[in-house]
């Protein structure tokens, strides 16, 4: 994998960086944070200009991520619904709407860097589920910000273990998702105890 990494690196440069971002942020499998790893190595090595990788990457997740928001505000529920159609999909559309119900903007924010694996559900999901488009954008902006900077920075500072490092990134990534779908898991039983004991205390009509 690394080495088709930078084979594409070395014959494309930033234009291989801005699609694997772009089409990474539309859940294709693309290893886009491998990529921008290796566009910080070739950056620290003086093969690509840096600035050029940062851009590249920027520009590739915010116009995906729009791309994706916008997928979603005119597909709509039949979208989903086509999207959902593998049991693995719909549990994972399940969880990125849950994750914009509860947190909104913020939701955005995290799903780009902190629970990346889930982004482009959410992006999906902010759409279809009447999201501000105003509001998602900041909150993407903010959150690519983060991303990009993180990645492209590591693979600048840290060009001769790159391979190491995004396995140890991958981990991270992963064990943050699950972190993530664990407490919205323990916050829905939660919420449906309560709903339950409420329904137990209420009195009940006297026949």
């Amino acid at each position: 994998m690394t080495d088709a990494v930078f084979a594409l690196l070395s014959s494309y440069g930033p234009w291989v960086v801005f699609i694997s971002a772009f089409l990474s942020c539309l859940a294709l499998p693309i290893p886009t944070s491998l990529m921008m790893l290796a566009g910080g190595g070739f950056a620290a090595a003086g093969d690509l200009v840096l600035s050029n990788v940062v851009l590249a990457a920027f520009a590739g997740a915010v116009i995906g991520d729009q791309t994706g928001f916008a997928l979603g505000r005119y597909g709509g529920a039949p979208l989903l619904d086509r999207l959902a159609r593998s049991p693995a999909r719909k549990a994972v559309l399940a969880r990125a709407h849950d994750f914009v119900d509860r947190h909104g903007g913020k939701g955005v924010f995290l799903s780009t860097w902190a629970v990346a694996p889930l982004g482009p559900w959410v992006n999906f999901a902010a759409g279809a589920t009447g999201l501000g488009w105003a509001r998602f954008t900041i909150w993407d902006i903010l959150g690519e910000t983060i991303w990009v900077t993180l990645y492209v920075g590591l693979g600048y500072g840290f060009a001769a273990r790159i391979e190491s490092l995004a396995d140890l990134l991958g981990s991270l990534v992963g064990f943050l998702a699950a972190l993530v779908v664990a407490a919205a898991m323990f916050a829905w039983v939660r919420a449906m105890m309560r709903v339950q004991a409420r329904q137990e205390d209420s009195p009940r009509p006297i026949r």
